[in-house]
């Protein structure tokens, strides 16, 4: 997998660009949102959590980057009509839409395929894969018409090799990557780009809760995977469609 963890963004890299976050309350999608705002970014913060939101919306107004919006919405309930509803909302307010990270997700049980909940592993295929889903297809024409769009994926190192008892999450993520590789293929002449980013070990509540005898300080913290990130939402990874990428160098 291809690397950019020494990428220097320079500072005006998104300028001008809007740019959705799904997640973007915490953790790596709350990191990335305030990275792409302090860009030139205008990001659009999309998560369950208005008062959360909130917080990450009173950052980056206050650092003086491009105001930023909030559009609330519980992936894990959400329909086709919540997707287009996001995708008119962006139209009518922005009149166009540059890139997408699709940050959210969900962890899950870490369980046995004998012992999983299917109840459980369905929550997570809605929440990682098929909302994701939902939200690309609806946006898909905001996104073509722009002059250049950029759509990073999250996966997971699971989500490319399965391991034991990460059955729910690693599924989503295996379909995610197919999803990201079909619909660079079909629109691989467009103006739209499509690749796949795995943050690694980052210092998250989902990695804590899926090894909670790691030391926290152990691994990376959101802000110190950013390079990549900013790589694939900004004209230096033009050529890049269908590609899977790691946001830092596998661990030793």
């Amino acid at each position: 997998m291809k690397c950019h963890i020494d990428y220097q963004a320079p500072s005006t890299l998104l300028e001008g660009r809007v740019i959705l976050v799904t997640g973007a309350s915490a953790g790596i999608g709350r990191a990335a949102a305030l990275a792409f705002a302090a860009h030139g970014a205008t990001v659009v913060l999309l998560g369950r959590s208005v008062s959360r939101l909130k917080v990450v919306y009173d950052a980056i107004e206050s650092s003086g980057a491009p105001q930023p919006a909030i559009f609330p919405l519980n992936l894990e309930s959400a329909t086709s009509l919540d997707y287009q509803a996001v995708a008119d909302k962006l139209s009518s307010e922005f009149g166009r839409l540059d890139g997408v990270l699709h940050n959210a997700s969900i962890l899950g049980e870490r369980l046995s395929v004998e012992d999983a909940n299917l109840e459980t592993w369905a929550q997570v295929m809605q929440v990682n894969f098929t909302a994701t889903l939902g939200l690309t297809q609806a946006l898909l024409p905001l996104l073509a018409s722009a002059e250049r769009a950029s759509v990073v994926f999250t996966s997971s190192s699971v989500g490319r090799k399965g391991r034991a008892n990460w059955g729910a999450y690693s599924t989503s993520k295996f379909a995610t990557e197919g999803l990201m590789q079909i619909l660079a293929d079909e629109r691989r002449d467009g103006p739209v780009r499509f690749n796949s980013l795995n943050p690694g070990a980052t210092r998250t509540a989902m990695r804590q809760a899926a090894y909670p005898e790691e030391d926290p300080q152990s691994v990376r913290a959101p802000e110190e995977i950013l390079p990549t990130y900013l790589w694939l939402m900004g004209d230096d990874s033009l050529h890049a469609n269908g590609e899977m990428f790691d946001a830092q160098p596998p661990r030793g």
